[in-house]
C-alpha cells in the first residue's frame, strides 16, 4: 500500500532542504513542491494569512508513521502541520516503485 504526507513550509529553500534530507534517508520516494500557494487560517484564536510552499511526499504505508515524525522533526515551525494518509488503490507501477522502497528499509 502507498501513502501520501502533505505539509506546508514558510519558502521553497525550506521546502528543498526538508525534501533532500528525507530523500537522502531513504523514507520517502519523492518529493513534489508547490512553489507558492496563499494560505488563511486561524491559529492561537486570531486569523491570519501568510505565502507558503506545498509539500507533497510519496511513500510506501510501512514508513509512514516514521516518515511523518520525521518530517514533523525537521520542518522549520514549531508545530508544523503535517499530515499522512494511506492510499489503497495506487496505480501498480506506483506501488511496485514505493514497495521497493519499504524493502530497502526491511
Amino acid at each position: 500500500m502507498s501513502a501520501l504526507i502533505w505539509s506546508s513550509l514558510p519558502d521553497e529553500y525550506a521546502a528543498r532542504a526538508l525534501a533532500d534530507t528525507v530523500l537522502s534517508e531513504g523514507i520517502i520516494a519523492c518529493a513534489n513542491i508547490v512553489p507558492e500557494m496563499q494560505s488563511i487560517f486561524i491559529w492561537n484564536g486570531k486569523r491570519g494569512e501568510s505565502r507558503e510552499c506545498g509539500m507533497l511526499f510519496k511513500t510506501d504505508a510501512a514508513l509512514l508513521d516514521d516518515a511523518v515524525a520525521r518530517i514533523e522533526e525537521l520542518h522549520p515551525y514549531d508545530t508544523p502541520a503535517v499530515l499522512g494518509w494511506r492510499c489503497d488503490t495506487p496505480g501498480s507501477a506506483t506501488q511496485a516503485w514505493l514497495g521497493e522502497l519499504a524493502d530497502k528499509n526491511r
